[in-house]
């Protein structure tokens, strides 16, 4: 089951998500091409599409998450200093394809001095 978390950088919240070349090995095939997307369902229960995309020419591939990536920290506030963790899951349905979760998690500080995280929750609307 592979994943990865990874300290939210400023181009991680502004521009495109950055993600380890290991990753690579538990998303669906990019069948000859650079780019493969993929769900992932969050703390809520909210199925996110994200794109994954690597360089077309040179040495080091440089894996990122582009598509749907700014709407997800948008969406989600994400600052400088959260966490965030992708990790694929069970598939429950028949299907072949991986089944993904994300989650994010914000720092907490106490007196300006750094304690630890927790999970960044979205608040839940009311019926």
């Amino acid at each position: 089951m592979a994943s990865f978390s990874k300290m939210i950088t400023k181009t991680d919240t502004e521009k495109r998500l950055s993600v380890p070349i290991k990753f690579l090995e538990s998303l669906p095939p990019f069948r000859g091409g650079h780019a493969v997307e993929f769900q992932a369902k969050d703390e809520n229960a909210e199925v996110w599409t994200f794109q994954c995309s690597t360089r077309k020419k040179g040495r080091y591939k440089k894996p990122v998450l582009s598509k749907g990536w700014l709407a997800f920290a948008s969406r989600k506030k994400l600052k400088v200093g959260d966490r965030i963790e992708f990790y694929r899951v069970r598939n429950q349905s028949t299907s072949e394809s991986p089944c993904y979760g994300v989650r994010v998690e914000r720092e907490i500080k106490l007196l300006g001095s750094h304690i630890g995280y927790a999970p960044l929750l979205s608040a839940i609307k009311p019926f």
